[in-house]
């Protein structure tokens, strides 16, 4: 279970990698294009559009996964031990099922477009593929944060709330 939860961080890392270097080149190329060659191309905005929000529901879990997203942690500390940990599994769940609900709102939103044939205006690829990026997103959120969830119950007794954070190997 280990193994396959770090391949997928790892090709989760490699995804935000690779959308970052597609925004960047597509960005400049937009730039060029519009100041210099003034070909009339259309759609690397579009691209650099898309490749940010893979990019940003992606980063959205690794921030999850190693705790830099925003949190208030001043009054939960104040708690005795296991009320903090009794929190801190709650508050799991709650991501967890929203997650779980978003994903299942982007999977019914990829189907319709895929069932309507809408294709974007720019790069003419069929919608449903970023609206796959809410699937892709929330899915990795629901999954990864079901496992962290798993590991804080099997940790309740410890003074660990969360796994070993990724810095910390």
């Amino acid at each position: 279970m280990k193994k396959t939860l770090r391949v997928l961080q790892l090709a989760e890392k490699w995804a935000i990698v690779i959308m970052f270097v597609v925004m960047v080149i597509a960005s400049f190329a937009q730039v060029l294009n519009r100041n210099i060659f003034k070909v009339p191309v259309s759609g690397f905005e579009e691209a650099a559009r898309y490749a940010m929000v893979y990019m940003v529901l992606l980063g959205t879990e690794l921030g999850l996964r190693d705790g830099t997203q925003i949190s208030i942690k001043g009054v939960v500390n104040k708690l005795p031990l296991g009320l903090r940990h009794v929190i801190g599994i709650l508050t799991q769940c709650i991501i967890i099922v929203f997650s779980a609900l978003m994903c299942n709102s982007g999977w019914k939103m990829v189907l319709k477009q895929t069932r309507i044939g809408q294709k974007s205006p720019g790069l003419g690829i069929p919608m449903g593929v970023p609206y796959f990026a809410l699937v892709l997103g929330f899915g990795l959120i629901t999954i990864i944060q079901f496992v962290m969830l798993l590991q804080m119950i099997k940790n309740f007794k410890t003074d660990e709330l969360a796994p070993e954070k990724e810095g910390e190997r």
